[in-house]
């Protein structure tokens, strides 16, 4: 194994995952602000599950975002 290789595909991959979510997390925000479900003042609770079924890999990932 190349440590190298493994820290740069996994670097890779998280900064996919982040992009991909914040995009996600925000469109989902407007929409519910939009449709009243959400007044925009709250703080949302967040949880992300990490899967890696090749190693065995779950993890639970929890925080809040706050819309104001």
């Amino acid at each position: 194994m190349n440590e190298d290789t493994l820290n740069m595909e996994v670097r890779k991959y998280l900064k996919k995952v982040g992009v991909t979510s914040q995009r996600e997390i925000e469109h989902a925000v407007l929409k519910a602000i939009e449709s009243r479900t959400l007044s925009g003042t709250e703080t949302i609770a967040v949880k992300m599950t990490l899967n890696v079924p090749a190693i065995g890999l779950n993890c639970c990932i929890e925080g809040d975002i706050d819309l104001e």
